[in-house]
């Protein structure tokens, strides 16, 4: 990648407000397309290239000098709802592409070119919101539902590690429930997020509960309907935002709908499910797991009920008295593929207009660990857990004698090391293949309930801790913290991970906390933080930074991974929002740092 110096200077746009005059546009109306480069950057001539009905269409742009900059734009009638662009920049005989890979030097496709939708906008709430995740059983405990806890449950006392790895996985049960997290709910407040995303809170044969029993009502376990309305009202005052987890793709093998399709195979459930004598279960479970049979889209009532019916799963849940601020979706990218079939997209559309039909400010989130950039169109999910584009390239940068079990997310290999390049490029290629309202509504995470922690992946190092809580918390997207993550709580691996919190604050890093809720402040109240866009100024093997600028604010941000003197561009500096001096040119650091500062 260029030098820190060659890289600023680079022409540059992205998707947010600086760069576009609208970035929801109805059909029919103007938008102003623009880009940047240094002063001195070579361009004689630029012009936009887009689609207009699947055809390239050419717009010579004007320039303008700004300070050190020139800009470049033109106003462009849209007609598609999705529109397809990129820039032609000529100097003599020379030419090249500017798209949402970067500033090539040679002809490029079409796909990687930015993407313009004139659709609905995307909840706008989430741009400033940090979410914190709670796996219910191991949060907090009120003790008021242990009796209830059936008996294939092993109880577990409280400040005991999981097991994690024995019959008792999956059906250890701690006691957290949702009144716990009620009388809890001052720590989630007191570290400045706005936003509870829930692993499931259903009924289920196990306590990760991904095997719901029932998607009508709130497991008697965690306080039932009640407890989560109790909870409902008490973040409302605290302006906490819930959201749930859903499995579309499957259900446990104790619902009702499997029980009455294996009993009666003249039934309409019958049709929900995928039942064939040739499979080892005499039907298909997600991964071949028979505690999970996978759900077959091709019914009708299937779709009524769970997404596409007045009263649906996916509706029902959105409405009061819960008011669930949106859906994580589980194994989104498996839901609806099968073999032959793949109504992977019809289902997409069908939950993503049911949200729409009940509260359009919902936010729809999808887990998909290896990244299908086509589910991601601007029409389905609005986001995915970033794991792809975020998670991986920072435990490969980040990583410090990690103390994991095994190596990346759905990869079976240890975690690679990466220089702050190869960082870089992954996190761009995630980002270059999906419109960028899709980009900054998919959510960042350096850990979750199905991985090692990421203080494991570190090695208990707490400097590069903070560096990737500085990554967390000022790149674009959605930041979520896992519970725990805030104090230092370890796990090797993911069923490790689901560690209880002790309430009595023993073995919590009340420095690291400390730090944790500076940045999350930071975050909360940053404009450019929430709606700003993203330019990289300096990549190197040890040391990345980037600027993050909207209309009323810029922001510097630096991150290193090792204590050293690093050049930059020369930047005006106005105040320090956190870590070292900075001035000038120099940033120097005895260990992994983070710096945040707001420009002049």
């Amino acid at each position: 990648m260029s030098s820190s110096q060659e890289l600023y200077r680079l022409p540059h746009h992205d998707g947010s407000e600086l760069y576009l005059s609208k970035s929801a546009p109805d059909l029919g109306e103007r938008v102003t397309f623009k880009f940047r480069a240094s002063r001195d950057f070579p361009i004689e001539t630029a012009i936009l290239r887009l689609y207009h009905d699947g055809e390239p269409r050419f717009f010579p742009m004007s320039k303008k000098l700004i300070k050190d900059q020139q800009w470049w734009q033109v106003s462009v009638l849209i007609l598609n709802q999705k529109t397809p662009y990129r820039f032609l920049l000529i100097n003599g005989d020379r030419y090249s592409w500017l798209n949402a890979s970067g500033f090539h030097s040679h002809d490029v496709t079409s796909g990687d070119d930015f993407q313009l939708l004139a659709t609905r906008k995307f909840p706008s709430w989430i741009r400033s919101s940090v979410f914190y995740q709670i796996f219910p059983d191991r949060f907090a405990s009120s003790g008021k539902y242990r009796a209830l806890a059936p008996k294939h449950f092993v109880p577990r006392d409280w400040d005991l590690l999981p097991k994690g790895r024995d019959k008792s996985t999956g059906v250890e049960y701690f006691g957290g429930d949702l009144d716990g997290v009620s009388e809890h709910l001052d720590h989630i407040r007191d570290l400045g997020v706005n936003g509870i995303y829930f692993t499931p809170f259903f009924p289920a044969g196990s306590t990760h509960r991904y095997d719901a029993h029932s998607f009508e009502k709130v497991d008697p376990l965690l306080g039932g309907d009640a407890a989560l309305a109790r909870l409902k009202r008490k973040a409302d005052k605290y302006g906490i935002r819930l959201m749930g987890d859903l499995t579309t793709n499957h259900c446990g093998a104790g619902h009702p709908w499997f029980l009455k399709a294996k009993k009666m195979p003249s039934s309409k459930e019958r049709k929900f499910f995928y039942f064939d004598r040739k499979l080892k279960n005499g039907y298909e479970g997600w991964w071949g797991v028979a505690n999970l049979p996978k759900l077959n889209y091709n019914s009708a009532k299937l779709r009524e009920l769970m997404y596409s019916g007045k009263n649906s799963i996916v509706k029902k849940w959105l409405r009061r008295p819960y008011s669930m601020a949106g859906w994580r979706i589980d194994v989104g990218n498996m839901t609806g593929r099968y073999k032959g079939e793949d109504m992977n997209l019809e289902v997409i559309r069908g939950v993503r207009k049911a949200v729409d039909e009940v509260n359009p400010d919902a936010w729809l989130l999808a887990e998909n660990a290896d990244h299908f950039p086509q589910d991601l169109d601007g029409f389905g999910w609005h986001g995915t857990m970033n794991y792809n584009g975020f998670m991986r390239p920072i435990w490969g940068w980040l990583k410090h004698q990690p103390q994991v079990n095994f190596g990346f997310f759905g990869v079976p290999v240890s975690v690679p090391t990466f220089t702050g390049s190869e960082m870089v490029s992954a996190m761009r290629g995630f980002a270059s293949g999906i419109p960028w309202r899709n980009f900054v509504s998919s959510m960042l995470l350096l850990d979750s309930h199905d991985t090692a922690r990421f203080r494991n992946v570190v090695g208990d190092d707490r400097t590069r801790h903070i560096a990737g809580m500085g990554l967390l918390l000022t790149y674009p997207g959605v930041p979520s913290i896992f519970m725990g993550d805030e104090i230092g709580l370890k796990g090797a691996w993911g069923e490790d991970a689901r560690r209880t919190i002790n309430w009595n604050r023993v073995g919590w890093d009340e420095e690291f906390l400390e730090s944790v809720k500076q940045l999350v402040a930071i975050r909360r109240s940053s404009h450019a933080l929430s709606e700003g866009g993203l330019r990289w100024i300096a990549v190197e093997d040890d040391l990345v930074s980037y600027i993050r600028e909207s209309k009323r604010e810029r922001v510097l941000i630096v991150i290193t991974r090792a204590g050293g003197r690093f050049e930059l561009p020369e930047l005006s500096v106005s105040e320090k929002l956190y870590g070292p001096t900075f001035k000038g040119r120099i940033f120097e650091t005895g260990s992994a740092a983070v710096g945040i500062y707001r420009l002049s």
